[in-house]
């Protein structure tokens, strides 16, 4: 049976207020792919920067420099694969749906899934969900049976399996994540810069609560 992979990060934070710092969206992006070759050319950038005597365990697109930004953008424009998000502007949040992070969590990723599963999901094909690890110890279990609860609800006829990693333990987080940092930076500021390098494998980006007029805060 083969399998597709499916590679998840989130942009945004949890905090449901106007302040400093807060973001205005909460973002759930998911790079699908039957091929996972780009780890190859993802691990050789970290190679690189460690050979440079940089101190580089991951790349992530916040923290890395605009160098090396280019240089992944540069990668993935070479791959196939397709990325899909999920957008929840956080102040049309019903309370209910805010309760706790994980409650959050998997408000979207449930609307998140039930859009994008039907164009992913094949017969006879089994879907492997890797998704980057949230919260501390204590909350780590809440955030993947809040995924793990979704998958029961959304893929019930596929062959799936979850698994919940530190971003560093997989170059296809690391991916993931650059997409994540791209659509947030359009969304967030306006800027499409990094967007546009990686529109092509972008196949949806669904604003979940677009004709809401209700702000909650």
């Amino acid at each position: 049976m083969p399998t597709r992979f499916v590679f998840a990060d989130e942009a945004g934070c949890f905090t449901f207020k106007r302040q400093q710092g807060a973001s205005r969206y909460f973002m759930l992006c998911t790079l699908t792919t039957d091929d996972c070759s780009l780890a190859s050319d993802l691990l050789h950038i970290r190679r690189e920067l460690c050979a440079s005597g940089s101190d580089c365990d991951k790349l992530h697109a916040t923290e890395d420099k605009q160098a090396t930004r280019d240089e992944v953008f540069k990668v993935l424009g070479k791959h196939s694969f397709r990325v899909d998000a999920t957008i929840l502007e956080k102040s049309k949040a019903q309370p209910q749906t805010r309760t706790t992070e994980p409650t959050f969590y998997q408000y979207a990723w449930y609307f998140h899934f039930k859009h994008v599963a039907p164009q992913i999901l094949a017969q006879n094909t089994k879907l492997l969900i890797t998704a980057a690890a949230l919260g501390q110890n204590k909350t780590k279990a809440a955030f993947k049976q809040s995924l793990n609860n979704t998958a029961q609800q959304v893929a019930l006829r596929s062959h799936w399996e979850v698994s919940f990693l530190e971003s560093s333990k997989d170059p296809l987080l690391w991916a993931a994540d650059y997409c994540a940092w791209a659509i947030q930076r359009k969304w967030e500021r306006g800027d499409t810069k990094s967007y546009d390098l990686i529109k092509p494998a972008i196949k949806s980006e669904f604003d979940l609560w677009a004709t809401g007029q209700t702000h909650y805060y």
